[in-house]
């Protein structure tokens, strides 16, 4: 499958650019700058950051995608980004990764190869492997190409897991989930309400405890995350959060709940199960709460990013949700698309 790289050009972009030869050696690709009139297909977005951490380049790119809500129908992407400093490029990368799915693309699991000024980040992907820096940078461009050329498409949803902490009877976001839900015919659906600490957040294990407990299937605090949620989320196809936005955050329990599955990364991948999110803000930020999704569970976690994966409404008094205009029809093809991708 050929790769379309779209490499927006600036002074530091002709080293991203020998790099992304180098990893595509054997893989058919073509160089674009843009992301006007691009093929259906394999794309790899590749940022190449300056002293400021800014490229004028992507900026246009982003203002295109957010212009065009079906410019990337069809196309399934991954990231590269690289910064001269040590700031900048997990932000970028994920605030391109929520505008490009916006306008309709997906992303595989685990899509952002990201190289600091110093390659500091890529330290402990070096010691594990017994080689320098720079060699471990090159071969996780060299994976992620890989990976993003053999991409094949999912089969349909069939079990699927919602996760939430909020309360039933006062939550716009579970009175958003019930209209999405009432559409998913034929999906078997498991719901678990992570509230009033039923889930501790990681303590902090070292990898190898870590390991340890994940290669049985379990976490050092074990509790309801590895008697019920755990096995839920290795037999489903989708994952679907229930996110209040609480000062443009995940709730702490949601975000001690993804801290958790570390445990059960460490033993598997989940680049087969899909990811979704339904977030609720009473003022505003949404895409806030949707950018954090992104890193915490699509770039960090692999589960895989379909297009429009995200489900955005603003209601703040209890009951609002249900009286915005249009809302049930949102809900229903959002769950439509769940259903087709």
């Amino acid at each position: 499958m050929s790769i379309t790289v779209i490499l927006p050009e600036n002074s530091c972009s002709a080293v991203l650019r020998r790099q992304l030869e180098a990893a595509l050696e054997d893989i058919p690709h073509t160089f674009t700058g843009d992301v006007e009139d691009l093929p259906s297909g394999r794309l790899l977005f590749a940022v190449a950051l300056d002293s400021c951490g800014c490229n004028k380049g992507y900026y246009r790119i982003l203002g295109r995608l957010r212009g065009n809500g079906r410019l990337l129908e069809g196309c399934t992407a991954a990231l590269v980004v690289t910064g001269q400093g040590e700031l900048y490029t997990k932000s970028i990368a994920r605030t391109l990764a929520l505008s490009a799915n916006m306008a309709g693309c997906a992303f595989i699991g685990r899509p952002l190869v990201e190289a600091t000024g110093s390659l500091q980040n890529f330290r402990t992907q070096a010691e594990l492997a017994g080689m320098d820096e720079a060699s471990a940078y090159a071969a996780a461009l060299r994976e992620l190409a890989q990976r993003l050329a053999g991409h094949t498409p999912l089969p349909p949803i069939r079990r699927l897991v919602a996760l939430h902490a909020s309360s039933r009877s006062t939550s716009n976001t579970l009175a958003l989930w019930d209209l999405v839900r009432r559409n998913l015919d034929g999906v078997a659906i498991r719901e678990f309400g992570l509230r009033n600490g039923t889930v501790m957040d990681c303590i902090g294990c070292s990898y190898s405890a870590c390991l340890h407990y994940g290669e049985r299937g379990g976490c050092f605090y074990g509790g309801v995350m590895t008697e019920e949620v755990f096995p839920a989320i290795l037999d489903c196809d989708a994952l679907v959060m229930l996110c209040a936005n609480y000062n443009d955050a995940l709730s702490a329990n949601l975000t001690a709940c993804v801290n958790r599955l570390t445990a059960l990364y460490r033993r598997t991948r989940f680049y087969d199960k899909r990811l979704y999110g339904l977030v609720v803000s009473g003022y505003s930020g949404g895409d806030l709460v949707a950018q954090q999704l992104i890193s915490a569970l699509n770039m960090n976690k692999s589960f895989y990013l379909p297009p429009y994966f995200s489900l955005l409404e603003t209601a703040n008094d209890a009951g609002s949700l249900v009286k915005l205009p249009g809302v049930a029809q949102r809900a229903a093809d959002f769950a439509a698309r769940m259903l087709a991708h």
